[in-house]
C-alpha cells in the first residue's frame, strides 16, 4: 500500500512540477523546490523497491 501511495504522490508532484515550470520558468526557485520534492519521492520509491528485492532474495535462499 505504501508503494501505491508514493506512486500517486510522484504522479501528482510530476504534474505540479510541469505546471510550475510553465508558469515560473525552469530556473525559478519554486520550480527547483518542486523538482527537489519530486526527487525525494523518487528516491523513496527506489529505496522501497530495493528493500522488497532484498527481502525476496533472502526468502528465496532461506
Amino acid at each position: 500500500m505504501e508503494t501505491a501511495m508514493v506512486s500517486n504522490e510522484i504522479e501528482y508532484k510530476r504534474k505540479n512540477l510541469i505546471q510550475v515550470a510553465k508558469e515560473h520558468g525552469i530556473n525559478a526557485e519554486i520550480t527547483l523546490k518542486c523538482s527537489q520534492e519530486l526527487d525525494m519521492l523518487l528516491l523513496k520509491q527506489i529505496r522501497e523497491s530495493i528493500k522488497k528485492t532484498d527481502l525476496l532474495k533472502k526468502s528465496k535462499y532461506n
